[in-house]
């Protein structure tokens, strides 16, 4: 009897490891991010310390998290707000910038606590309700399209 294992073996181990590796080094990444919208119809923006513009809160889906607890976490740690009734699912999006496996899941909010005023903090250094048609200087494309997409018709992209 021969030590040596049966290709059919080897090539199942090969294609085994192979699909392993592909597997978590090419991982899918998951967003969130929430249009929160108070009873005037302004939303809420938020500008962070460590990149420009202002942006829709959300962040990364964690390990062992939904998307609805990232939202629900991150709107809590952006902006002292906490969702008082399921949101809606908008859309899901392609963010290629982020990278070539990235999605974003944006959810509108309308039922929602404050829980006080959030102020500037290691992650956020400014956040507020803005109207639709005075969003700040600096407001980003993507938040730009995905309220263009949500309240003025336009086309819905695919991409963020």
């Amino acid at each position: 009897m021969s030590d040596t294992p049966e290709p059919k073996v080897i090539s199942r181990f090969i294609s085994w490891g192979l699909h392993t590796y592909w597997r978590f080094s090419r991982g899918l990444t998951l967003g969130v991010r929430g249009v929160v919208l108070d009873a005037e119809n302004r939303v809420f923006l938020i500008r962070h310390t460590y990149v420009r513009g202002w942006h829709l809160p959300g962040g990364g889906v964690e390990t062992g998290e939904t998307a609805l607890e990232a939202l629900t976490r991150e709107l809590r740690e952006e902006g002292n707000i906490v969702i008082d009734e399921a949101p809606s699912l908008w859309g899901i999006f392609f963010n290629s910038k982020t990278s070539p496996r990235d999605h974003v899941l944006v959810y509108v909010i309308r039922e929602y606590s404050v829980l006080g005023p959030k102020t500037p903090d290691r992650e956020i250094a400014e956040a507020g309700f803005f109207p639709l048609d005075r969003l700040p200087e600096g407001t980003t494309r993507a938040t730009r399209r995905r309220l263009a997409e949500i309240f003025e018709d336009a086309p819905p992209t695919i991409t963020w």
